[in-house]
């Protein structure tokens, strides 16, 4: 038989798993060549738009096409689905809702392999996808300045990344709900 501060320890337990469940929460995925039920920032390449983390995107459709690219290299390819709770509370996320100076500026760093000076628990943005990749080089390159860049990049629509780049944040907040074949 349970003692009153067992069953209270019991309801507790009960509170808090029902409030997990009840967080909202927002469905986003990450194509791989593996299935990743524990995601981590460790096993991320240097160098890519928002630094070293993992990252994903609430748009099925281009995972799907990045994990495409998997494929016709003879990989296996799946598409790792997740939820992460919409309250962070302890942690920072930057939003860059546009390709404009500030994300420019940001990427470049990035690329570089440096720390932003400013530095955040995730970072959400435009995907420099192949001809925003092709304009960021230029201005990498010094080919083109960064005010031609902008000019080039403000007639480009954002697709979608999230980049998690502190381990604890996904350990709390992100939750692995299945995986898919491609």
């Amino acid at each position: 038989m349970k003692t009153a501060i067992e069953r209270e320890q019991c309801q507790s337990r009960l509170d808090t798993a029902e409030r997990e469940q009840a967080r909202p929460k927002v469905k986003l995925y990450h194509a791989s060549t593996l299935i990743i039920e524990k995601p981590d920032v460790l096993h991320s390449r240097d160098k890519l738009d928002f630094g070293k983390g993992f990252y994903l995107t609430a748009i099925r459709e281009q995972a799907v096409r990045y994990a495409e690219r998997f494929t016709r290299r003879g990989k296996e390819a799946f598409i790792n689905e997740y939820e992460l709770d919409e309250e962070t509370p302890d942690f920072t996320t930057k939003s860059f809702p546009s390709y404009d100076e500030e994300w420019l500026d940001y990427v470049a760093v990035c690329r570089k392999g440096e720390k932003p000076l400013q530095t955040y628990d995730a970072v959400a943005g435009g995907v420099a996808n192949d001809k925003v990749f092709n304009t960021v080089d230029l201005y990498f390159a010094g080919v083109i300045s960064k005010d031609e860049a902008l000019g080039r990049l403000k007639y480009e629509k954002p697709n979608h990344q999230l980049c998690i780049l502190n381990g604890q944040m996904l350990d709390r907040h992100l939750h692995f709900i299945k995986a898919e074949r491609v």
